[in-house]
């Protein structure tokens, strides 16, 4: 059978059952399965719409924060150091704190296992979400038409290894589709959720369509449909339906919520978990963005509460996981008329696990005087973003060929923030 008849009846079969389409097309495309080590995990997080850097890593020994910001602008802390209130931002070190709906971060990073960074982002100048989401998501800004995420060339360039298992779950996507940072020739999952792939495949569909592909031959057919029930399996034995988070973590209803869930699922089933990907959207706030309280912080207080959730589910298993976020770049240094921000430069994003030095930001601050500003609006850049994600790549997967993974990019290593 020819691949293109095989796919197209196969994604067919896959629908009557409730599998991902995309699931088979990964798959059917690659040559065979990659071989995941057992042990480190990157799990990347996508915070669609360009966060407001400055009111959630708030620059609160600015002074040139609040004339930027005279109604949304996070009130300097109150009290000692560390103080947690509602009403004003978590000091950090005397010049940085977090904003108040982060409050389940502040454990983690006096813990060591946090480490914010900012004036981060895309050496880009462009204002454009959909650019901007493409470039960091393909690792080459400014280069439109790059056919690869920079996370499915990690998983091509990383190879194989010795005394691992073969598992179709090496790289998962909790999403509807591909996102491009895993597009690639090299096979992921994409799925909305564990439910869709496990419940709703089982039975005797499962058992009639597996009966027919054995019926083929020991060609691409029959091993992609093996791969698929081996998939199918590995989940079934896992039991999501009955899964219990453990040390009393508590995940949010909201879709971002469960989706971290089931990733803390897939990492203690030990399915070979090595990428694992989510994103949230949400983030482009101009207008009635609100401080303390408001549209921002109603976002932020479920991306915390989340990914807290996570780290505390995880217990000692965060020692092999790190947690990278991400957002397109930042927002106006200056709030505007409708009481939001609009589009920026650079931003900030945070480092979360047992291989972090957290405890610290990270990154070089540039200033808000009106002479230190981007363009004379926005935070300045001051590090690239992939000079994080090669540290991140590299120190805790292993990674040695970046050069491959980020392509243009030549920054030395000596460059790094020491963040893993």
């Amino acid at each position: 059978m020819q691949r293109r008849a095989f796919v197209k009846s196969g994604a067919l079969a896959l629908v009557t059952i409730g599998l991902s389409p995309s699931f088979l097309r990964r798959t059917a495309f690659g040559a065979q399965m990659m071989q995941a080590p057992k042990g480190k995990t990157l799990i990347c997080l996508f915070q669609r719409g360009a966060a407001d850097a400055l009111n959630i890593v708030v620059p609160h020994g600015d002074k040139s924060y609040y004339g930027l910001r005279p109604t949304i602008a996070i009130p300097r802390p109150s009290g000692l150091s560390g103080t947690i209130s509602r009403d004003a931002a978590i000091d950090l070190d005397g010049f940085f704190g977090l904003h108040p709906s982060l409050a389940p971060f502040k454990p983690l990073y006096d813990r060591g296992l946090l480490a914010p960074v900012h004036a981060v982002g895309s050496p880009s100048t462009t204002r454009s979400h959909f650019d901007a989401q493409d470039y960091m998501e393909t690792g080459t800004p400014d280069v439109k038409g790059t056919p690869d995420g920079w996370l499915n060339r990690y998983l091509a360039v990383k190879g194989t290894c010795d005394e691992c298992k073969i598992t179709p779950f090496r790289a998962v996507a909790l999403t509807q589709q591909t996102p491009r940072i895993m597009e690639g020739a090299n096979e992921v999952v994409a799925m909305n959720s564990l439910d869709e792939f496990t419940v709703r495949a089982t039975g005797s569909q499962v058992d009639r369509l597996e009966a027919l592909y054995r019926t083929g031959s020991a060609d691409l057919v029959h091993g992609t449909g093996t791969e698929m029930f081996e998939a199918v399996r590995m989940l079934k034995a896992a039991n999501p339906q009955k899964y219990l988070p453990r040390n009393g973590a508590e995940y949010p209803r909201s879709q971002f919520g469960q989706r971290l869930l089931q990733i803390a699922q897939l990492i203690k089933a030990d399915v070979g978990l090595e990428i694992a990907f989510a994103d949230v959207g949400g983030w482009d706030t101009h207008v009635n963005q609100g401080s303390t309280n408001g549209q921002l912080a109603g976002r932020l207080d479920d991306f915390a509460q989340s990914i807290a959730a996570l780290v505390t589910d995880l217990g000692d298993k965060m020692g092999d996981v790190v947690i990278l976020t991400m957002s397109e770049f930042g927002r106006m240094a200056r709030e505007n008329g409708n009481g939001g921000t609009d589009h920026g430069h650079a931003g900030a994003l945070f480092v979360i696990g047992g291989d972090v030095k957290g405890g610290k930001v990270h990154g070089k601050w540039p200033g808000l005087e009106q002479d230190q500003l981007y363009e004379g609006r926005d935070l300045a850049l001051t590090t690239d973003f992939r000079s994080v994600f090669s540290e991140v790549t590299a120190r805790h997967l292993g990674a040695t060929k970046l050069d491959k993974i980020f392509p243009g990019f030549n920054a030395p290593s000596s460059g790094w923030l020491g963040l893993v």
